[in-house]
């Protein structure tokens, strides 16, 4: 194990408080949508063993399906679960509904499957008819999970279409849908606010390249090297229109009165097939926009108007999907064919990237000081995640990371027991609790998850450390 001059230096201070900050950078996460709609799928078990070797601990489902929640319990992958929209009308009515959806639903799987949001509904707005049951129902299941006290670890929130913006060009005059505004989107947003969530966003510059290919470059549109573009509002220069996308929809919800709101982006992805019509629809496009996009959200960086808030996305989607209504690449957004065979080589982790992942701003803790933990979730290692990645892993976090890894050096309090899953478990958690148990810094490439009870190794109890 490394040594680590910051850490060593507090020793010499005993009657100060002594702060080193490791200037990092941001970097987000990265997930894939699992959706179903086929009838030649793996079965689940043998899905999550495809996510397991990929790396990939975040997904999102359509649904609750048992099969699925089952499947994914102890795989340390965290799941966004759905609310389906033909439910809204019955959730909003009703909490007596939600709290039954919420027992049959979560509690059954959570915490051994980590549940970590709920998206009521999808893209809503797309059927007038459930606009006004959308809100509701999203405060009815909060307060479902509020009373099985499980509303600390699973956020609830609703993916919304870049439909519902009046205006996304340039990205700082985005707008959303006047009729919108103070029916749905304020009191959304501010339900979010209130309960600490987020808002989702589904992203797909594919839809607005061709509508747009004599004024949108390919280039542009698949985040490849080009000369950029300039919003005359603010000067701001985009060299990517998936970041011009997500500014004009940060730019609504500022417009709105809501800054500091984090924007999670729900689907985004680029079809590998698509019919006549559809211009750039192909193998070659698809790998390039996926694995620039991986490369983008994993190296760092916010976007022009949200520099310092990392990405955090899901790509669209795991799968082909045989049994999908609509245009020929609706059944073709898939990184992997039903026999899991990829359709496209792209590195999806930072690990496969060569680079070092959840990166923050990170400040060592006083010496010879301890904090009360405030939270009720910790981080572990991810023993599948194997011996080489955990300990690349723990190298980075009691490194540049800035984790206080004192007490496992030897002699210390939790050197023992000596493994390689206790020593990088202490340390995941400790840059975790650091980084205020923020999205994305329990993942190190894979080889970290979130649980909800307090880990203990040996005598090193975690609920009382950090």
């Amino acid at each position: 194990m490394a040594s680590h001059k910051q850490l060593l230096l507090s020793n010499f201070l005993p009657a100060f408080i002594f702060i080193f900050v490791v200037e990092t950078v941001l970097s987000g996460t990265v997930g894939v949508n699992y959706g179903r709609l086929a009838d030649n799928l793996p079965p689940p078990q043998q899905v999550v063993q495809l996510l397991q070797s990929q790396g990939i601990a975040r997904v999102k489902i359509f649904d609750t399906d048992a099969a699925v929640l089952s499947a994914l319990g102890g795989s340390g992958i965290s799941v966004t679960v759905a609310m389906p929209n033909e439910q809204l009308s019955s959730a909003a009515a009703d909490q007596s509904f939600t709290d039954t959806w919420v027992q049959s639903n979560i509690l059954p799987y959570h915490p051994n499957t980590i549940v970590d949001a709920i998206a009521v509904g999808n893209e809503v707005f797309a059927d007038p008819a459930n606009t006004a049951f959308l809100v509701p129902a999203m405060k009815n299941v909060y307060a479902s999970l509020v009373k099985y006290d499980v509303a600390s670890t699973i956020k609830v929130s609703s993916p919304v279409a870049m439909g519902a913006l009046q205006s996304s060009y340039p990205p700082s005059s985005g707008s959303f849908e006047p009729d919108l505004v103070e029916p749905v989107m304020k009191p959304m947003l501010e339900f979010l606010q209130q309960t600490g969530s987020f808002f989702m966003a589904n992203v797909y510059p594919f839809f607005a390249y061709i509508g747009n290919t004599d004024t949108i470059s390919l280039d542009y549109a698949l985040l490849r090297d080009n000369g950029g573009n300039v919003d005359g509002n603010n000067g701001l220069v985009y060299k990517s229109l998936f970041d011009a996308q997500l500014d004009a929809v940060y730019a609504a919800i500022t417009a709105l009165g809501f800054p500091e709101m984090k924007v999670v982006v729900g689907e985004t992805g680029w079809p590998s097939i698509g019919d006549e019509g559809e211009v750039g629809a192909s193998v070659e496009n698809a790998a390039a926009y996926n694995g620039n996009l991986v490369r983008r959200v994993l190296t760092g960086g916010g976007t022009p108007l949200r520099p310092d808030v990392p990405i955090d996305v899901y790509l669209f989607a795991l799968f082909n999907e045989n049994q999908k209504p609509g245009p020929t690449s609706e059944r073709n957004y898939g990184l992997f064919y039903p026999n899991e065979e990829k359709v496209y080589d792209i590195p999806l982790t930072a690990a496969a990237l060569g680079v070092a992942s959840s990166k923050r701003k990170v400040a060592a803790a006083p010496a010879h000081r301890h904090r009360h933990h405030s939270g009720e979730t910790w981080c572990v290692a991810n023993e599948k995640a194997g011996a080489e990645k955990l300990q690349a892993a723990l190298d980075y976090a009691c490194g540049e990371g800035g984790a206080d890894c004192r007490p496992i050096q030897p002699g210390a309090t939790c050197h023992d027991p000596d493994t390689i899953g206790a020593h990088a478990s202490f340390a995941f958690n400790s840059y975790y609790q650091k980084n205020a148990r923020r999205r994305g810094s329990c993942y190190f490439g894979g080889a970290a998850y979130v649980v909800t009870q307090p880990p203990k190794f040996g005598t090193c109890d975690f609920a009382t450390r950090v």
